[in-house]
């Protein structure tokens, strides 16, 4: 994987548009357009500042297997964004995953929390309440959803997950193509 792409896929997956990025390290937003299009490369300094702004170590970063493809993951790994207006935060477990045939994230919802409001798309999506409750909304239908139950549908009606409990709900939801 190339560095830009990397950078790229992080920046998007914490919800920062290039300038937000560029600001928060002190670089122009035309620098890390480039970056991003592989026509540059960062010095050590600054791609440490660029992974601070991420949430990222450089180790990171960096890890990687030696036979072949990355197939395990930790936290040092995810991305995670949080979203103060929905009450929610939304965590990326497999790096890259929107060039994979499926992208699975960890969906915390606070209580009155809720998920993005997801358009009709081509796909599928899947989840698996990890703790606490949530309401899926698929078209006009609800659906209550306890700890322990999993859900699926096509996900050609407009869909989201709210919280309408008194603690904290986590959820693994897939999508299938990518569509977080």
């Amino acid at each position: 994987m190339e560095i830009g792409e990397r950078i790229k896929y992080l920046r998007q997956a914490n919800g920062l548009t290039q300038e937000e990025l560029a600001d928060r390290c002190e670089l122009t937003k035309g620098f890390i357009s480039q970056l991003e299009h592989e026509m540059t490369s960062p010095s050590i300094a600054t791609l440490t500042s660029i992974l601070e702004a991420l949430g990222v170590t450089l180790a990171g970063f960096f890890r990687s297997t030696d036979a072949g493809e990355r197939v395990v993951f930790d936290s040092e790994d995810y991305a995670t964004r949080v979203d103060d207006n929905l009450g929610s935060s939304t965590c990326w477990l497999v790096p890259n995953a929107q060039k994979n045939m499926m992208e699975p994230i960890l969906l915390t919802l606070q209580p009155g929390g809720s998920s993005f409001n997801d358009n009709p798309h081509k796909g599928e999506e899947f989840g698996l309440v990890l703790s606490g409750s949530v309401t899926l909304r698929i078209g006009d239908r609800k659906e209550e959803i306890k700890e322990g139950e999993s859900f699926y549908f096509e996900a050609s009606v407009p869909h989201e997950l709210v919280n309408n409990g008194k603690e904290e709900a986590r959820v693994v939801w897939v999508s299938s193509p990518p569509s977080f």
